[in-house]
């Protein structure tokens, strides 16, 4: 089945455009693979939304007074940097409180339309200079128009921004002053994505001249695991516009809602929101409810937590991941665009193989491309400035335009259902380790609640530590000097019993510019910690196994890739057997070492 917008775009169906949504949802369903839809025949698809961090996506510009308020209040107008009025007044989408009728001017939707006049049926009567309304022209200079009634359940309308600060100033930015307290300050981030769904319908047109361009291809539900904006003093129950029940209790800046603006409020969450967000998504997926899920972050971490999801969620479906580079509402935006065509993509069913799973695994959808969540980075922040790592693909479909989506390949690494560390294949409890008074010893670490959720204790820390070219202090090559490994390494033994780390060197096989930072991690692993090495920057070349055998190979891997993966490897695996003396370890603590090192270099194989 085409998806609504491929047919929109060819000009010999546009007649049909009208009565399309209409005869889809009145067909039997085509969507229909591993769960996601409604067992009511012809009920559309629905989706699962999730917002997430520091997301572009769901911010807007700051919300400016009007220069109409400014003139009601007396407030000084807001003028061209040489002193001259703007050319037009603010506007910002807002709903009407009652009826209202309006007189539009005939043919000021286009240059051209008054060009075409005979093809057009009369106006609906004239407006003369004193603005009274007739059904017949009077005078010569009457105005044609068209008499409209907007209406509150009509949805948006773009009309002036009236509101001001609480002292009856205007407000000219996102803060009341630069640098204000939270307080005086409103969040520019969409709290959910509801309104940008409802603004994205409204607003954006198809090539069809049509719009509701995502409400008529699926139904939406919105989850915010951890969204950029949050409700400082709650939300009733009444009012959620997101899945849950419940009053939304008063929400704390770094805590529930993670906003990059305004920038000396930015906060950012610590790792221990992956569970967060893997729980969530892998609750709702489970639920047989949904097509596929969409979830949208901002553009430096939306890599991350693609390869987070790929390597966790047990799913058969797909799952897409948004940014973007532009505010929504902003000149150019493009993240609306991107939301589209990843509703396209889960509707298309390219990802599915034979039996309706899907093959690709999670992915990035961004400016028409289909990457790869293992293999996409962000390169620089314009649109288009996403790029494939690795070497070896990376894309692996086309959204086309106007031509239907393409897939281009199918990934050969392991992901969702066929990945080894996803939620399901996870144990209850590994074992860590830890330093204590007696040496290093294994010490248990739930990962697993008794539903069967990630408990955020159990989220792994790994430091991803780099070195250059003639990176040694002086020619004794002393692994004493090698602070930032030995310190990671012995704050990890104290504080955290799943750790390792993730060293990033020459290209492709990771070896260490100095024989004393190998010495460091060498000593590291021999103490229990994993340690991944990887090539610097975008390897194309394949990291194999050290040749100790105390070291994983990061295949082709960035390292900020590896540590995820290896934050994942060891919530699977657990820590690595200590030697007793990590300095001095016996053949059979080597022996033991490197068993359990051929476990992870399994999963880094293949994932």
């Amino acid at each position: 089945m085409r998806s609504c917008l491929a047919i929109l775009r060819r000009p010999a169906q546009y007649l049909l455009a009208a009565c399309l949504v209409a005869v889809v949802a009145a067909l039997p369903n085509p969507w229909m693979g591993v769960g996601g839809r409604s067992a009511a025949q012809g009920a559309k698809p629905r989706i699962a939304v999730f917002s997430l961090n520091n997301a572009t996506i769901q911010n807007s510009p700051p919300l400016v007074t009007s220069n109409k308020a400014r003139e009601q209040y007396g407030l000084p107008l807001l003028t061209n940097e040489d002193g001259s009025p703007l050319r037009f007044d603010i506007v910002r989408p807002q709903r009407l409180a009652a009826p209202v009728t309006v007189y539009i001017e005939q043919f000021s939707a286009h240059p051209l339309e008054r060009d075409a006049a005979d093809a057009y049926a009369p106006p609906d009567g004239y407006l003369d200079a004193s603005g009274t309304f007739s059904p017949q022209r009077r005078g010569p200079n009457d105005v044609p128009v068209y008499r409209a009634t907007l209406r509150p359940e009509d949805g948006l309308y773009y009309l002036p921004y009236m509101a001001r600060q609480a002292n009856g100033q205007a407000w000219d930015g996102d803060c009341a002053a630069p640098n204000a307290p939270i307080t005086q300050c409103r969040i520019p981030f969409y709290p959910d994505a509801s309104r940008i769904f409802e603004e994205t319908d409204r607003f954006g047109l198809a090539e069809s001249g049509l719009n509701s361009l995502l409400a008529s291809q699926a139904v939406f539900d919105f989850y915010r695991p951890a969204p950029s904006g949050g409700y400082r003093n709650g939300l009733p129950a009444a009012q959620r516009t997101d899945v849950g029940s419940g009053d939304i209790p008063p929400e704390v800046n770094g805590v529930d809602f993670f906003p990059y603006r305004p920038g000396h409020l930015s906060t950012a969450p610590p790792q221990q929101v992956f569970a967060r967000v893997a729980n969530s998504v892998q609750r709702a997926l489970a639920s047989g409810q949904y097509a596929g899920a969409i979830w949208f972050q901002g553009s430096p971490q939306v890599e991350d937590t693609a390869y987070w999801l790929n390597l966790l969620i047990d799913t058969p479906l797909p799952i897409v991941g948004n940014a973007a580079q532009r505010e929504h509402l902003g000149l150019s935006s493009d993240g609306d665009r991107n939301i589209q065509e990843s509703v396209q993509y889960i509707l298309s069913r390219i990802w599915a193989d034979g039996d309706g799973r899907d093959q690709v695994g999670s992915v990035l959808i961004q400016d028409q491309m289909v990457f790869n969540s293992r293999e996409v980075q962000k390169g620089d922040a314009r649109p288009g400035g996403y790029v494939v790592t690795g070497g070896h693909g990376g894309i692996v479909a086309s959204m086309g335009d106007p031509s239907e989506p393409a897939l281009t390949f199918v990934p050969a690494r392991r992901h969702t259902a066929t990945s080894a560390v996803r939620l399901s294949q996870l144990p209850d409890q590994v074992m860590g380790v830890q330093r204590t008074d007696a040496g290093i010893v294994g010490v248990p670490v739930a990962i697993k609640d008794a539903a069967g959720d990630l408990l955020e204790s159990a989220i792994p820390s790994v430091t991803i530590t780099k070195a250059g070219t003639f990176s040694g202090d002086d020619f004794a090559s002393d692994p004493s000097h090698e602070v930032d490994i030995l310190a990671s390494t012995e704050r990890y033994l104290r504080e955290a019993p799943l750790a390792g780390l993730v060293a990033e060197s020459y290209s492709p096989y990771g070896t260490q510019p100095a024989n004393s930072r190998t010495a460091a991690l060498l000593r590291a692993a021999r103490s229990g910690l994993p340690v991944v090495v990887v090539g610097r920057g975008n390897n194309e070349g394949f990291t194999p196994l050290h040749p100790s055998g105390l070291l994983i190979g990061g295949n082709n891997l960035t390292a900020t890739k590896a540590r995820l993966l290896l934050m994942a490897a060891l919530m699977k695996l657990g820590s690595l057997p200590p030697a007793a003396d990590p300095d001095n370890p016996t053949p059979a603590e080597l022996q033991a070492i490197r068993a359990k090192v051929l476990e992870y270099q399994a999963i880094f194989d293949t994932h």
